[in-house]
């Protein structure tokens, strides 16, 4: 896997005050922007909020990486699942480098006839063995995870 990540530091004319905003190519052809957090009063060198943060982007993949597979390993076990939905909230250390310590994942999931314990597998089979970001980030971080069910009838037939 290989990505480009290029500071934009020519959008601004004089470079020592130019944003602290990067953008990103993936191999697969899609880009995204950073940023930081927005600059105090006086202060060149920050960044202007005008896009996720890096640790921010960690966090999304984690989470888009999980989804996806209990999404997966729920519809091939043929479970009618419509809609899958994750909350992460991390704590970091105080200082650098400031990685994740904490990380609860809360998922949404919205089908019919879900039953807990199958969406609880699902949960933990993606942490423990699947999502390569949630087991690399659980190597530093202590994970925890909830879960809440939504029943919504089952599909018409067709």
């Amino acid at each position: 896997m290989k990505v480009s990540v290029t500071w934009n530091a020519s959008a601004a004319a004089d470079p020592l005050a130019s944003p602290m905003s990067f953008s990103a190519a993936t191999e697969s052809g899609h880009s995204v922007m950073m940023d930081g957090a927005a600059a105090g009063p006086g202060d060149p060198l920050g960044g202007r909020n005008l896009a996720p943060r890096p640790m921010e982007m960690l966090l999304v993949g984690t989470g888009g990486c999980t989804a996806y597979d209990v999404v997966l390993i729920l519809r091939k076990g043929r479970h009618d699942v419509r809609e899958c939905s994750v909350r992460l909230e991390a704590e970091r250390a105080p200082s650098d480098p400031k990685v994740f310590t904490k990380i609860h994942f809360h998922f949404v999931l919205a089908g019919h006839g879900l039953r807990a314990e199958v969406v609880e597998r699902a949960i933990t089979l993606s942490h423990e063995k699947y999502c390569s970001a949630s087991v690399m980030l659980g190597l530093s971080a202590a994970l925890s995870h909830s879960f809440e069910i939504i029943e919504t009838g089952a599909r018409p037939e067709a």
